[in-house]
């Protein structure tokens, strides 16, 4: 069972949904990627107060669908400014859609509907 601690951290978490776009052929590479996240990526992500964060591929239309939960989104404003981050970008430009600046061209998306 769950404690009224928890319940109310979960209610106080928003979800904040996306789309990028991956490049022809590179779904592997993009997972195997992912699945060796940097240490020093994952501990930024938790410290900017993500505490979940999943990304889902549409294998007709290699779009990717992110998803992730966290208390204040503004804090996401702050992780360009992470020399980690931006590496990470570098490090991803090459498989998918990015913007100038190495970031992944991202479009927010708007909720719908919710069963909680």
């Amino acid at each position: 069972m769950k404690s009224v601690a928890t319940k109310e951290n979960e209610l106080s978490m928003q979800r904040i949904a996306f789309k990028m776009q991956l490049h022809k052929g590179f779904e592997a590479e993009y997972a195997k990627r992912h699945e060796k996240l940097w240490p020093e990526l994952e501990t930024l992500l938790k410290e900017t107060g993500i505490a979940e964060y999943s990304i889902f591929l549409d294998e007709s239309t290699l779009s990717l669908f992110g998803m992730l939960k966290m208390e204040d989104p503004l804090r996401l404003d702050e992780l360009p400014a992470h020399p980690v981050m931006q590496k990470w970008w570098a490090y991803m430009k090459d498989i998918m859609e990015s913007n100038p600046d190495h970031s992944p061209v991202s479009v927010p998306l708007k909720e719908v509907f919710y069963l909680a």
